[in-house]
């Protein structure tokens, strides 16, 4: 049951003069009537509006509408102190007047994309009516899949009408900018870097994923996916996954936000200290080759460097791919950890035994000394044999 006005409510309406609708200006209203011809609306403050009744007549000739019933409409025209909406143009009798009146005005209009064609796409307005929308005006980004939108009943604005309707060019990007300035809008109020959102992933690139937080595009680098690294994100992400993700940089100027996914994770170098100890001995696998070393990762997130130096063992090389092959297994030794830094520093294992042998003289000298005494004794022992007194 609708709520009794109080007199203060009432006195106020009847001071309140009727508000001034410029063309295409969109409202809502409620239905407070219904003739045989037409449906007036309630537009507050003493404003009352009308929209033809063949708007909400289905296929079967059925009424949509009753009293009560709250609808969105935008303004036409007004004609003594009258004042006409339209809800949508393609329920209309004379569809070539209300394009007119469309294209004019800027009032979106519902039509159905019926197929791929050159350039974009074919329109259905009506039975006999066919616009186009060009790839550029169907999306406010990239069409990455075109059939997508196919079959589909979707707004558009009409930007182009022309030869008495035989050239008519839709678009839905200013009706997309609007509402994407308006979620935006809200956005600015509510999301703060450090916070963390859900979002849908929209599209996978080598360089990152997109992703949808509410109404706006984030980007999700590869850097931020892991914190391993990562070769192929398709292999983690596909469109349409749900994701939770920290917002870690929120440049509205430029509108750029930025991602993190490894941040909802547990940073693996918390535990470095715990579970790796210098002088230990611990098994990698070659991730990366430089010309000034190997990267080892230990575990997903924690990489030492194996410097090329000791790699080189006493031999030149140029590049660690002249000895260590990308994806091998390798022994190493941790020589210090920088945790600060998140820095390792690695040598082979079995480095320091091979460094005391580095060549044949080396060894062959050691085993000499060590026999010496053995075959030549001291020189008083030589002196005391040949029978001569020092």
């Amino acid at each position: 049951m609708e709520e009794t006005k109080s007199f203060a409510q009432m006195l106020d309406e009847s001071y309140s003069t009727p508000k001034r609708f410029s063309v295409g200006e969109k409202v809502e209203a409620v239905i407070v009537k219904i003739s045989p011809e037409w449906i007036f609306l309630d537009l507050g403050a003493k404003s009352e509006g009308y929209v033809d009744r063949k708007e909400f007549i289905d296929e079967k000739g059925n009424l949509t509408a009753k009293e009560g019933d709250k609808i969105t409409a935008y303004f036409i025209s007004s004609r003594h102190s009258e004042k006409l909406f339209t809800t949508r143009l393609t329920a209309r009798k004379s569809v070539d007047d209300y394009l007119v009146n469309a294209y004019q005005n800027q009032i979106p209009l519902t039509a159905m994309v019926e197929k791929e064609i050159k350039g974009g796409f074919s329109i259905k307005i009506s039975a006999g009516t066919n616009g186009f929308c060009p790839y550029s005006q169907m999306d406010t980004r990239k069409i990455e899949d075109a059939q997508a939108f196919v079959g589909k009943k979707l707004d558009f604005i009409v930007i182009e009408y022309g030869d008495n309707g035989r050239k008519i060019v839709l678009s839905r990007r200013p009706l997309l900018e609007k509402i994407e300035q308006e979620q935006i809008k809200i956005l600015r109020e509510t999301l703060q870097k450090g916070m963390t959102v859900q979002g849908v992933v929209k599209s996978v690139l080598p360089f990152g994923a997109f992703v949808d937080i509410g109404g706006v595009q984030a980007l999700l680098p590869v850097s931020e996916m892991s914190w391993g690294k990562v070769d192929d994100p398709k292999s983690l992400y596909s469109p349409g996954t749900t994701i939770e993700a920290v917002i870690i940089n929120l440049d509205w100027e430029n509108d750029r936000i930025t991602l993190s996914f490894k941040d909802t994770l547990p940073d693996p170098w918390s535990n470095v200290i715990a579970k790796y100890q210098e002088g230990g001995i611990y098994k990698g696998s070659v991730s990366r080759l430089t010309d000034f070393g190997a990267f080892i990762t230990l575990e997903s997130g924690v990489d030492g460097l194996l410097h090329i130096s000791k790699l080189a063992r006493g031999k030149k090389i140029k590049h660690a791919r002249d000895v260590l092959a990308a994806g091998t297994d390798v022994e190493v030794k941790i020589e210090k950890i920088d945790r600060e830094n998140k820095r390792i520093s690695l040598d082979l294992a079995g480095n320091d035994k091979d460094s005391a042998t580095a060549d044949g003289e080396s060894e062959d000298f050691r085993s000499y000394i060590a026999r010496a005494p053995k075959t030549m004794g001291t020189l008083g022992d030589v002196l005391k044999k040949s029978g001569k007194k020092r």
